[in-house]
C-alpha cells in the first residue's frame, strides 16, 4: 500500500505553530546522519543544507518530535572529499548507528557512499544532481535534486523552441560538469539540436576565455550552455562578457542560487538557467501546489539565517521532511522499514517539486518540476 505524503501540509503546520504547546518529545533519539560539503569548494551547497537540517531538526522536536521521539542529527564536513566521505559515512553507519542519511551535496561524495549504504542496509536520501545516483536504481539509494539529464532536456528544449539548432557546451571536469556533459550530448539529437564545439575546463581554472574564443569561432554556433558548479560557471560568465559574446547563454541548475548572481554580477544578465520552484516562488500561481510549500520555507529560513534561499536548501528541507514522513508512516526507526516507506513516498509537496517514488524510480519528480528562469535585473524571472 502506498503512502500519501503530506509535505506541504507540514511545513505549513511547522510555520504557523508560533507558540503553541507541544509535548517535549521522550525515549531514545532517532539519528538522523548526514555528510555534506560545508567548507571546501562546494560549500555553496553544503551551508544552506546544514542550516536548513539543523534548524528543520530542531523546529521538529521543539513541537514533538517524531512518534513522540527526540531526532537528533549527526553532522560530519566532507569538505567536498569523496574519500572522507566514505570514512564519514562508514562512522555514521556502524558507530553513530544513524537510521537514516540525507546526503550528501555533490555527486561525487554520494558515489562514494553508495557501496557502504548498499551493504549496510541504512536509507541515503542523496541531495546531489547527478543521474548515476539512482539509474540504475539503487536499493538503499534515493535522491531529491532534480537530475543533470532532467536539466539537459529542460534546455534543450528550450533551445529548440527558439529554433536554435548549432550549440556550443563547456562543462567543467568534475563529477557533476562530466555527466551533465553526458546527458547533453546524448539528448542532443531528440530535439534536433547539434553540439558543434564541446569545451571543458577544470574545477580550478581562473579563465576560460580561451574555450569560449573556440566556441565562438566555431561555424554556426547559435548557442551556448555551461555545465557546471561552484566558482567555475560564474568565472564563464564573466568571460563571456568580457569577450562581448552576445550568443544566448545558459547555465544549468547547478548555479540555482543567488551566489551565482553575486559571483557574475552584471555579466548573469539574461543567462537562462532550469531550477526549481522554490526561487520563483512568489510569482507561481495561487493555483500552484508548490506556492505555499516555498514560500513558508523562503520565509522561515530567511527570518532563521538572514541571508537569501538557495535551491539546494530547499533540496536538504525535501530530504529531511521525506525522511522524518517515512519513520511515520513505517511507525518505527527500523532502518528496512524506513527505506520501504520512502520508495512508496506519493503526492509529497516539496520545494523542488511533488515526488512520486516507486521501486522503478528513487527520485520521483518529472520534467514539470523544473521551470525555466531568465536573470533580469539581478534577480530571477520565471519565463516557463
Amino acid at each position: 500500500m502506498r503512502i500519501k505524503t503530506l509535505g506541504a501540509a507540514l511545513l505549513l503546520a511547522l510555520a504557523s505553530a508560533g507558540t503553541a504547546a507541544f509535548a517535549a518529545p521522550d525515549g531514545k533519539p532517532i539519528k538522523v546522519g548526514t555528510f555534506l560539503s560545508v567548507t571546501g569548494p562546494a560549500s555553496f551547497l553544503g551551508d544552506p543544507e546544514l542550516k536548513t537540517l539543523e534548524h528543520w531538526v530542531g523546529k521538529i522536536n521543539d513541537e514533538g518530535g517524531v512518534l513522540g521521539r527526540p531526532l537528533e542529527l549527526v553532522h560530519y564536513d566532507t569538505s567536498g572529499n569523496a574519500g572522507k566521505a566514505r570514512t564519514f559515512v562508514k562512522r555514521l553507519i556502524n558507530s553513530d548507528q544513524v537510521d537514516v542519511i540525507v546526503g550528501g551535496s555533490t555527486t561525487g561524495t554520494t558515489m562514494a557512499a553508495v557501496p557502504l549504504v548498499e551493504r549496510s542496509g541504512v536509507a541515503m536520501i542523496s541531495l546531489a544532481g547527478g543521474i548515476p545516483i539512482i539509474d540504475p536504481v539503487k536499493k538503499w539509494v534515493f535522491k531529491t535534486p532534480h537530475t543533470d539529464r532532467m536539466a539537459a532536456r529542460k534546455i534543450l528544449k528550450d533551445m529548440q523552441s527558439r529554433g536554435f539548432t548549432k550549440v556550443g557546451l563547456i562543462s567543467g571536469s568534475g563529477g557533476f560538469g562530466q555527466s551533465g556533459r553526458t546527458q547533453t550530448l546524448e539528448a542532443a539529437s531528440e530535439f534536433d539540436i547539434e553540439i558543434v564545439a564541446d569545451e571543458t575546463y577544470n574545477n580550478s581554472d581562473t579563465d576560460m576565455t580561451a574555450q569560449l574564443t573556440n566556441i565562438a569561432n566555431t561555424q554556426g554556433v547559435q548557442a551556448v550552455l555551461n555545465f557546471g558548479f561552484g566558482q567555475g560557471p560564474a568565472i564563464v560568465t564573466r568571460n563571456y562578457k568580457q569577450l562581448g559574446l552576445e550568443l544566448p547563454f545558459y547555465q544549468s541548475h547547478g548555479v540555482a542560487s543567488e551566489k551565482y548572481i553575486e559571483l557574475a554580477g552584471d555579466a548573469a544578465e539574461g543567462v537562462r538557467l532550469p531550477a526549481g520552484a522554490l526561487l520563483v516562488a512568489s510569482k507561481l500561481d495561487d493555483d500552484d501546489p508548490q506556492k505555499k510549500v516555498a514560500l513558508a520555507y523562503k520565509q522561515e529560513y530567511e527570518n532563521a539565517f538572514n541571508e537569501s534561499i538557495s535551491q539546494f536548501g530547499g533540496h536538504a528541507y525535501d530530504g529531511l521532511m521525506i525522511a522524518v514522513e517515512a519513520i511515520e508512516a513505517a511507525g518505527s526507526a527500523d532502518r528496512g522499514a524506513i527505506r520501504d516507506a520512502i520508495e512508496n513516498t506519493e503526492g509529497f509537496v516539496g520545494v523542488g517539486g511533488v515526488f512520486n517514488m516507486s521501486p522503478d524510480d528513487h527520485m520521483g519528480l518529472d520534467l514539470s518540476a523544473f521551470r525555466m528562469l531568465e536573470i533580469h535585473d539581478g534577480t530571477w524571472t520565471l519565463i516557463d
